[in-house]
């Protein structure tokens, strides 16, 4: 070796760098029961491929239309994972991308899912799949496989990120959407499970720093921790919301996420109409009033940051109203009339617009 000559050096490997294919490979076996729980009929093979395979049997459908949607879960991962409870976040994830997906009238059929982590833990990747699972049953869609993608030097160890993309299908003279709404329908609000997926920065400034509550902490207005109430799984209305397209004349729905109330609702609501929601037709759960005293946050602040206990609103004909409550009120979905549709007074006027007040709100 000459004076000049570099020191030998271990030879490098992809483990060394941050990156470990065996756990890797233990992670994707720990997952395979759960993601066997979550198929249909349609699904051919199984998870491990290098793509999902769903048939799509034309002879149910006449003119099918795919529908299909991407989302996450945001910010109420920090809560996961300042708590070490990983199972729970995939519901709120398939919930952002069916409910999409329903509002259109689509029956969700498959999903695939993206997580990202600093470090492959193969039990905290399949706590992740085993809540997507589910969510996917409780969908009545297949969980069609999907990546988990290992980035050292870019997360933590222990830092992840979750999306998914799903894809729907409906059929095309059966499209729900605004063109359908009319003057005198009239708006049916499902309760929200709580917090939801949205506000989740909000939620934790104001819970968290500005009122230290600790996130094992009893909370009595909650009935549980602080963590418990907002890891709360987001409630998932796909099956409900076909049940009722199946039953009553609807013309569309309003999933309610970021945004809130008001602007998810107009949406779906054409040009030339205008819809009000009454706010004295339901409560809000104490998570909501808590936030508002708490942080001393506005209430058109609060009503464009949260859902404020309304997860989805259908709209319907006027005449269908009871119909559509008699049966979603048989499949234990917390429902209400919470307003209607009327011709805009003129053209500034707000597609929806919130009146009145909350009661003990």
């Amino acid at each position: 070796m000459t004076e000049n000559s570099p020191e030998p050096t271990l030879s490098a490997t992809y483990a060394a760098a941050g990156v470990s294919i065996d756990a890797g490979d233990e992670a994707v076996e720990k997952l395979k029961p759960w993601a066997a729980k979550a198929t249909r009929p349609e699904v051919l093979g199984g998870i491990g491929g290098f793509a999902g395979l769903f048939r799509l049997k034309l002879d149910r459908w006449r003119e099918p239309v795919l529908a299909s949607s991407t989302d996450g879960v945001g910010t109420k991962i920090a809560v996961a994972q300042a708590l070490d409870v990983h199972d729970t976040v995939g519901v709120d994830l398939v919930a952002m991308v069916v409910d999409d997906l329903v509002v259109c009238g689509a029956e969700p059929l498959f999903l695939q899912d993206y997580i990202a982590v600093g470090k492959v833990d193969p039990d905290r990747v399949a706590a992740l799949v085993k809540g997507i699972s589910e969510g996917c049953v409780q969908a009545g869609c297949a969980l069609l496989g999907g990546e988990t993608a290992e980035h050292p030097g870019l997360m933590e160890d222990g830092a992840y990120d979750l999306s998914a993309t799903g894809v729907g299908v409906v059929e095309a003279d059966s499209v729900l959407g605004p063109e359908l709404v009319r003057p005198g329908d009239v708006l049916i609000g499902m309760g929200s499970s709580g917090l939801h997926s949205n506000g989740y920065s909000l939620a934790r400034h104001v819970l968290l720093r500005i009122g230290r509550i600790p996130l094992e902490g009893h909370v009595e207005e909650f009935g549980r921790t602080l963590g418990e109430e907002l890891l709360e799984p987001t409630r998932i209305y796909a099956k409900d919301c076909l049940a009722l397209v199946a039953e009553a004349e609807v013309r569309t729905f309003a999933h309610i996420t970021g945004g809130g109330l008001a602007a998810n609702l107009a949406r779906v609501i054409p040009e030339g109409l205008h819809a009000t929601i009454d706010r004295g037709s339901w409560t809000p759960q104490p998570v909501f009033s808590m936030i508002a005293q708490r942080g001393r946050v506005e209430r058109e602040e609060m009503e464009r940051t949260f859902n404020m206990g309304v997860g989805m609103v259908a709209v319907v004909a006027p005449e269908e109203a009871d119909r559509a409550l008699a049966v979603l009120t048989a499949r234990h979905v917390p429902c209400w009339l919470l307003g209607e549709v009327r011709p805009a007074a003129d053209a500034s006027a707000p597609r929806a617009e919130l009146v009145g007040d909350h009661p003990r709100f």
